[in-house]
C-alpha cells in the first residue's frame, strides 16, 4: 500500500512524514528542500510505505515541483492521498485540497498546527468540514507527534475500503459550471481510456494543461467545441478561464470556512515575526544585519569554537600518529610499508580530519538559520540585487545550500520555473565556497592570517559571490539574454529551531565528511603517496623531484607559474582537488611531510593559491551533477574549462596587484 503526502510549503510536510516513518529526512524552511520524492516505510503498518512529495501551492504544472507531484499521482496512482494543511492559514491551503480531490483517489486530510489554532483562540469543526468535503479530517500537531497514529489509522483504513472523496463539484449553476460539465460530456470517453478522471480531466483542459491535453488526444471537432464553450464562460463570467477557475474554488473555499471554521485571533508567533522583520527585512537594515549575522557564525566557527576543537583533534591525531610511529618502529616493519601508514594515511587523511570540528560547527549555526524561518528572509530580502543580474530570488535557495555542496545545490535548480532561471544559476552556484575547501582555506589561513582568520575566510565567501556576480551578469548580457520569472513566496512565523533537526544536519554533515575522508581521500591519498615515492621503474626515491608525481605535475606547472605556484607539488595537489578538495590538503600534507607551507609558499603565492583554488573547477562529483541537469557533457566540460579559465585569470590579476603592494 502506497500513500502520497503532498501539501504546501511550510506546512509541516516532511515533519510528518518523519514521525509516520521514522526515517532521517532533512525539515527546512525555505522551498526546495524536498525536490525529489521520498520514500519510507510506515511505522507500524505491515507493506505500507508513504511518498513525501515536493511542496506545493497547486497542481498548475509552472514548475518541476509541481510537474513532479501531478505526474505521481497521474501515473502511479497511489493507494491513498494524505494532504497536510496548515491549519492557521486554512483558507489557501484548501486550494490544493480542491485539486486533489477531483483525482479521485481516497484521501484523508491532516489539519496540521491544530495546537496553535487553539492557543490563538480559533477553532476548526472537523465532523463539519469532512461532512462538506466528503473526505475523513484528522486533526494533528506534527511537531508534537500529535494525532499522527490516528492519522495513519484512518488513513489506512480509508485507503482498505477505497472510500473517493465524496465531493468533486465545486461550483453552483452558472457559467463555470456548464463549462465543466460540457467539458467532462465531450471528453468522457477519452478521459476513460486515458485512466483519467473526467472532472480531473476537464478542469485541467481548461487551465491548459498541455500534459492532460496530450494524453486526451482528441481530435479537432472536440478542441473546437471545448474551446468554443470555454471562450462563451469567460465572456459570461468576465474572466478569462484561469481566474474563473480559481474564484470558483475560492468561493467554495470561503463557503466551508463559514461553516466550519472560528477564526483564531492574530498569533502571538506571527505577532512576533512582524516585529522581527521590521529589523531583519527593512529597507536599509537587512543586509547590515545579515553581515553581521555571518561575520558572528564565522567567528565563533573559525576563531572560538570550530578552531578550537579541531586543535583539540589535530593535538590527539598527532598524538595517535605519533604512537603508530614508535611502535612500526619498534615492530621493524618494512620502510616502504612505514611510511605508507605514516607519510600517507596518518598525514594525509588525518590532516583533513582535523577540519571536521570546523565544518560541524559551521553547519550548526546554519541550520539554526534555516530551523528558524530566516533562510527564507535571505531570500526575499536577495531578491532585489539577484534581479540586477537577472536572476530572481529563488536562486539565492540552491546558492545558500551551495555553502554546504555543490552538487545538492545543482540538483536544486530544479525548484526554478524558468529553464534560463535554472540554467544561469547551475553556472554560478560552483562560485560559491562548498564546505570541502573549509580545510583548504583553514590550512592557509593559519599559516598566513594567524590573527585575523574569522575576517579572512568570510573574505573568501564574499569574493567568490562576487566573482560569480560579474560571471551572471556578463552571461546575463549575452547568453542568457532575457528577464527573471517573477518571485512570489511565503515568510513563515519564525520558530525555535528543532533540536532533533538541528543534530540530524550535523551528523549528516559529519558523515558525509567522514566517508570521504575514509573512501574518496583515502584513495587519492594513497595515490599521491604511491606516486611521489616512486620513479617511473617502480623504484623507492630518494628525492621526490625524481618520482612519477613529479614527472606528471611538470606539466602542468608552467601554466601555474605566472600565477606564482608554479611549484609541480601544487600542481599535483590542484590536480587531486578535481576528485574532492579535500584532497588539496591531503596531497599537500603528504608531500610536505610536515614541513611548515610557509616553505612552499610565500603570502603572494599562497593568497593566489587561495583564489585558484576558490575559483577553479568544482570536484567531479559536481560536474556530474550538472551534466545530468543540462544534459549534456559537452556544457559540463565547458563549465569546468571556463571556471578554471576564470579562476587562472583572477589569480593572476591579485598576483599581480600583490607584487605592486607586498
Amino acid at each position: 500500500m502506497i500513500f502520497a503526502l503532498a501539501g504546501n510549503q511550510n506546512s509541516g510536510k516532511t515533519t510528518l512524514f518523519n514521525h509516520m516513518t521514522g526515517s532521517n529526512q532533512h525539515v527546512g524552511n525555505f522551498p526546495g528542500v524536498t525536490v525529489d520524492q521520498k520514500i519510507g516505510a510506515v511505522i507500524g503498518q505491515k507493506d505500507c510505505e508513504v511518498v513525501d512529495l515536493p511542496g506545493i501551492y497547486s497542481l498548475r504544472p509552472y514548475s518541476d515541483e509541481e510537474i513532479v507531484t501531478r505526474n505521481f499521482l497521474l501515473n502511479e496512482r497511489p493507494d491513498g492521498i494524505i494532504n497536510i494543511i496548515d491549519a492557521t492559514n486554512i483558507e489557501r491551503n484548501l486550494y490544493l485540497t480542491l485539486q486533489l480531490m477531483t483525482m479521485q483517489i481516497p484521501m484523508v486530510l491532516a489539519l496540521n498546527m491544530m495546537d496553535e489554532v487553539r492557543a490563538n483562540g480559533g477553532s476548526i469543526d472537523t465532523d463539519k468540514l469532512s461532512e462538506q468535503l466528503g473526505i475523513p479530517v484528522v486533526p494533528i500537531s506534527a511537531v508534537k507527534n500529535e494525532g499522527v497514529q490516528e492519522l495513519v489509522r484512518v488513513a489506512v483504513q480509508t485507503a482498505q475500503r477505497r472510500e473517493k472523496p465524496k465531493v468533486y463539484d465545486f461550483c453552483p449553476a452558472g457559467p463555470v459550471h456548464r463549462c465543466i460539465h460540457s467539458v467532462c460530456h465531450i471528453i468522457e470517453d477519452h478521459a476513460q481510456s486515458s485512466r483519467l478522471p473526467a472532472r480531473f480531466a476537464a478542469t485541467k483542459f481548461i487551465e491548459g494543461d498541455p500534459i492532460v491535453s496530450e494524453l486526451l488526444d482528441l481530435h479537432q471537432n472536440d478542441l473546437d467545441a471545448i474551446e468554443h464553450t470555454i471562450v462563451q464562460m469567460e465572456n459570461d463570467c468576465g474572466l478569462d478561464r484561469n481566474a474563473a477557475m480559481a474564484d470558483m474554488r475560492y468561493n467554495f473555499i470561503e463557503g466551508v470556512c463559514r461553516a466550519c471554521v472560528v477564526k483564531a485571533r492574530e498569533s502571538r508567533e506571527h505577532l512576533r515575526s512582524v516585529a522581527i522583520d521590521r529589523v531583519l527585512t527593512g529597507k536599509y537594515t537587512a543586509l547590515p544585519v545579515f553581515g553581521l549575522i555571518m561575520l558572528a557564525i564565522f567567528f565563533l566557527t573559525f576563531n572560538v569554537i570550530g578552531q578550537g576543537l579541531s586543535d583539540l583533534l589535530a593535538m590527539g591525531i598527532d598524538g595517535l600518529a605519533r604512537a603508530a610511529d614508535r611502535g612500526l618502529t619498534a615492530y621493524g616493519i618494512n620502510p616502504v610499508v612505514h611510511s605508507l601508514i605514516i607519510d600517507g594515511v596518518f598525514t594525509g587523511v588525518g590532516g583533513v580530519l582535523s577540519f571536521l570540528p570546523i565544518i560541524v560547527t559551521l553547519f550548526f549555526f546554519l541550520s539554526i538559520l534555516e530551523d528558524t524561518g530566516y533562510m527564507a528572509r535571505i531570500a526575499f530580502v536577495m531578491d532585489k540585487l539577484l534581479r540586477r543580474i537577472g536572476l530572481s530570488g529563488r536562486s539565492i535557495v540552491p546558492m545558500l545550500i551551495g555553502f554546504g555542496c555543490t552538487v545538492p545545490a545543482v540538483m536544486s535548480t530544479r525548484t526554478l520555473s524558468s529553464e534560463r532561471d535554472r540554467k544561469l544559476t547551475i553556472l554560478l552556484t560552483p562560485f560559491m565556497s562548498c564546505s570541502a575547501k573549509i580545510p583548504i582555506y583553514g590550512l592557509f589561513i593559519a599559516a598566513f592570517f594567524a590573527r585575523h582568520k574569522a575576517l579572512v575566510m568570510i573574505a573568501l565567501y564574499v569574493f567568490g559571490i562576487l566573482v560569480g556576480i560579474v560571471c551572471a551578469k556578463l552571461l546575463n548580457g549575452t547568453a542568457f539574454r532575457g528577464n527573471p520569472v517573477p518571485f512570489v513566496m511565503e515568510l513563515p512565523n519564525y520558530r525555535f529551531p528543532s533540536l532533533r533537526s538541528v543534530l540530524q544536519l550535523m551528523w549528516e554533515k559529519a558523515k558525509d565528511f567522514l566517508q570521504r575522508a575514509f573512501t574518496i581521500i583515502f584513495v587519492a591519498t594513497i595515490v599521491i603517496w604511491f606516486l611521489q615515492t616512486f620513479d617511473t621503474r617502480l623504484n623507492v626515491v630518494s628525492d621526490q623531484a625524481d618520482s612519477l608525481l613529479a614527472a606528471i605535475g611538470a606539466w602542468i606547472a608552467p601554466v601555474l607559474r605566472p600565477l606564482g605556484i608554479g611549484d609541480w607539488r601544487i600542481a599535483t595537489a590542484l590536480i587531486s582537488g578535481f576528485i574532492a578538495k579535500e584532497s588539496v590538503v591531503a596531497t599537500l600534507q603528504v608531500l610536505l611531510g610536515g614541513a611548515a607551507l610557509t616553505s612552499l609558499f610565500s603570502l603572494r603565492a599562497g593568497i593566489s593559491f587561495l583564489v585558484f583554488t576558490l575559483l577553479y573547477t568544482p570536484c567531479v562529483a559536481a560536474v556530474s551533477a550538472v551534466r545530468r541537469e543540462l544534459g549534456s557533457g559537452l556544457k559540463a566540460a565547458g563549465l569546468v574549462l571556463g571556471q578554471t579559465a576564470v579562476a587562472w585569470l583572477v589569480a593572476l590579476i591579485v598576483y599581480q596587484i600583490l607584487g605592486l603592494v607586498l
